[in-house]
């Protein structure tokens, strides 16, 4: 059984350690799809900063897609309905965030110009963490955040059947 609290706050962990928000997700929930952290590391680093900081697709809500392949996965090119699942799975999913945050696309969080952006990886500091988590002091995931996560966790052992009453 997956625990949401202790999954959101290695998401948190991770994110202070600074691995981007792609990571930070995807990593929280490695050892729940078996996957070693080194590959799921390098599978999810390039949708950091909005897909390699061209704030495009917020890199936590990619994070969270990256999972729902794990949930609905769909391995055969041929076969139109698991892909159909999946690709269902993660409008739900997205759905869900722009509930809370309006937005799905990492600029508007951000509230920065929509551009590629230089790529070095941003300075982690008191002030980055203010602006993405609020208090430093009390960092954590906002409500949505935490709600699109609980997709994954939520009454575990989890279905797609559950997930899909979500």
């Amino acid at each position: 059984m997956v625990n949401i609290e202790e999954k959101k706050d290695l998401a948190v962990d991770l994110f202070k350690q600074g691995y981007n928000c792609a990571q930070s997700v995807f990593l929280a929930y490695a050892d729940y799809f078996n996957i070693d952290l080194e590959t799921a590391k390098k599978a999810s680093v390039s949708f950091g900063g909005g897909m390699g900081r061209l704030r495009e697709v917020c890199g936590a809500v990619s994070g969270m897609f990256m999972c729902m392949g794990f949930l609905y996965p769909s391995t055969d090119p041929e076969n139109q309905e698991t892909k159909k699942t999946n690709y269902a799975a993660v409008q739900r999913t997205a759905a869900k965030f722009k509930e809370s945050h309006k937005e799905i696309i990492c600029a508007k969080l951000l509230e920065i110009k929509r551009q590629p952006q230089d790529p070095n990886p941003s300075v982690r500091n008191a002030e980055y963490y203010q602006k993405l988590l609020g208090n430093p002091e009390s960092q954590t995931l906002s409500e949505s955040s935490l709600e699109v996560l609980a997709i994954i966790a939520y009454n575990q052992p989890i279905t797609r059947v559950m997930v899909d009453e979500m």
